[in-house]
């Protein structure tokens, strides 16, 4: 027997690379759909996600590169059961081989309408449906702004109805794409654009009818938020009757079709007109039966006598002027009196009532009276002021008092 010949050692690094092309270029697992339920999901800072992809038997680890991530209309869940659509690779790091997937659709559901109903019951957490929060459409708006693809049939709907309805209102087109990658951008940029310009009263925002993806611009959470920011109140006109979308539950008034916004925004003024016309018949009718009746009950009154009314003055003329008289008579009596005791008072208090009881009032020549002998002097002459006259005499002799001299001393 000839010598063994010695065998090769690999290293680990060989081996995991050698075992990664063995996966990557099978060609079941090198494109593959694989379904579970997921479970341990985790999102990296950078927008990677990682998670474990599980059935009743096994599990295997994946991971979702953030680039993939952005370009799923839903969000991944713990406990989602979901098909994923991938590869399967070696991760030479730890040596463990996973599926790296590159798309995931839930099972039982839809993508878009999974990615729609996540959409909805986060934004209603968040209170943008909420109707207190609605506000109220103008009645008359005189300017309409419309956010709509310049090219479609929505815009010429519109205005024709519009239009026909109140040829006075003006609309303004703030043109977005409505369908396509580009359209959510486009239609939020339009809103901020209505809303900086400021000369409208309402702005409709909407498409015509289509798939679900066709309508799926008005499924993103920002053209939602930037309908829920607007200033001017908004009217959602997307699709058919049937068709909701988020758009519609955080406009403040929802419209089944393009056409019903524009009825929802103005008031057809020749109905408006009609109903006038109508109110003011009904008005001069009620006016006219009103008359009659007044006219009626107007006739049936009767005249009053003017003879009782003369004799009812002429008495109430007489007593006040009884009244009066009376009064007048009391106030005569009372002041006649007052005057009696004035008078009394000044007559008990009056130089001729001394006089009458026998006193004098001497003068000198000059007038001024006199009430001490020692004013006056042998020879001066004076006057005795009586009740009834004046006596004129000389003085011939003075004699003064005791009380006199004394006064006289002082």
């Amino acid at each position: 027997m000839g010598l063994l010949s010695e065998p090769r050692v690999f290293t680990v690094t060989q081996i995991s690379s050698y075992i990664k092309n063995l996966l990557e270029q099978d060609l079941i697992l090198n494109s593959l759909l694989i379904k579970g339920e997921i479970s341990n999901l985790k999102k990296h800072s950078a927008g990677h996600l990682f998670f474990t992809l599980k059935d009743a038997g096994a599990a295997i680890s994946c991971v979702m590169f953030e680039s993939a991530a952005q370009e799923m209309p839903f969000s991944l869940e713990n406990g989602m059961s979901v098909v994923i659509c991938g590869y399967i690779s070696l991760y030479e790091r730890t040596g463990q081989y996973q599926l790296y997937a590159e798309f995931a659709e839930p099972l039982g559901i839809g993508a878009l309408q999974l990615a729609f109903e996540q959409t909805k019951e986060r934004l209603a957490a968040e209170g943008l449906f909420d109707a207190e929060l609605k506000r109220e459409i103008p009645k008359q708006p005189s300017c309409i702004a419309v956010v709509t693809s310049p090219t479609g049939a929505v815009i010429r709907d519109i205005i024709h109805v519009a239009k026909r309805r109140d040829p006075s209102v003006k609309i303004v087109l703030f043109p977005a794409a409505v369908q396509g990658t580009a359209a959510p951008t486009q239609i939020v940029e339009a809103i901020k654009d209505a809303n900086r310009w400021g000369k409208a009263d309402v702005l409709i925002v909407g498409r015509g009818g289509g798939s679900m993806e066709d309508l799926w611009a008005f499924n993103e959470e920002k053209v939602a938020r930037a309908i829920f920011a607007s200033e001017i109140p908004v009217i959602s006109a997307v699709g058919h009757e049937t068709d909701f979308t988020i758009a519609d539950f955080v406009a403040d008034l929802r419209a089944p079709t393009p056409s019903a916004a524009a009825e929802l925004a103005t008031v057809d003024q020749m109905a408006q007109k009609q109903h006038l016309l109508q109110m003011t018949q009904r008005l001069k009718r009620a006016f006219a039966v009103q008359m009659e009746e007044k006219r009626r009950c107007f006739l049936q009154l009767s005249l009053p006598d003017w003879n009782d009314v003369l004799q009812n003055r002429r008495k109430t003329l007489a007593d006040q002027q009884e009244r009066l008289q009376k009064n007048m008579t009391d106030q005569l009596l009372r002041h006649a009196q007052q005057l009696h005791h004035f008078c009394a008072r000044l007559e008990a208090v009056s130089p001729l009532a001394l006089l009458s009881r026998g006193y004098t009032v001497v003068t000198d020549a000059a007038g001024k009276t006199v009430t001490s002998v020692l004013q006056m002097q042998v020879g001066d002459r004076f006057y005795l002021h009586m009740q009834d006259g004046v006596l004129e005499g000389t003085v011939t002799k003075r004699s003064v008092t005791k009380y006199g001299e004394e006064k006289a001393n002082i």
